[in-house]
């Protein structure tokens, strides 16, 4: 029998990005129209922390990605949805190393270190400039709102699969045991 679900840890990886992906932007959701405060420079910190940790999840998970094939779409998947998948979970790829690659270089041009877990300094990779930050401020911000949308989407179509359609997608991303995909005849 085919694999059906993907590996555990692509599993895992998934459910912590979209984890730290929610705290980040609830977080960030909140600090940004906060007054000037001890708490409000803690929570960028933490946004910031968040931020560097989904970067380097992401790296793991696009290799992982790399090196394990996923398992197959049902034989009966329409084309377009087979392009409409691809796309968007390459799309999801490519914003989750834009997002925080953005707002390391907006912390950058500002004049303000990334220090990792207020441990570790990450060398800023762009140079102090006012209106450079302005400018990766607003990338920032609309690579946000567009993984806000991409996301929506994929969650709509997840929950498609697994309510309107009854073909056990959502099961390929789920923990536990090898849950068949059945086909629809």
């Amino acid at each position: 029998m085919a694999r059906t679900r993907y590996t555990n840890t692509a599993i895992s990886l998934h459910w912590l990005i979209a984890l730290l992906i929610l705290a980040a932007f609830a977080l960030g959701w909140y600090m940004v129209d906060l007054k000037i405060s001890p708490a409000k420079l803690q929570y960028y910190s933490w946004h910031k922390w968040l931020g560097i940790t989904v970067l380097g999840f992401a790296v793991l998970r696009l290799l992982w990605r790399l090196t394990h094939t996923p398992p197959p779409l049902p034989a009966t998947t329409p084309r377009w949805q087979l392009l409409a998948a691809a796309g968007g979970h390459w799309a999801l790829y490519l914003l989750l190393f834009a997002i925080p690659l953005s707002g390391w270089a907006f912390s950058s041009a500002s004049g303000y270190p990334v220090v990792y877990l207020g441990q570790f300094q990450m060398p800023d990779w762009v140079p102090k400039d006012k209106a450079l930050a302005a400018q990766m401020k607003e990338l920032h911000e609309l690579l946000t709102t567009l993984l806000m949308v991409v996301v929506a989407v994929h969650v709509a179509a997840a929950l498609k699969h697994q309510f309107f359609d009854r073909d056990g997608l959502l099961n390929r991303m789920w923990f536990g045991r090898n849950h068949p995909v059945e086909e629809n005849t």
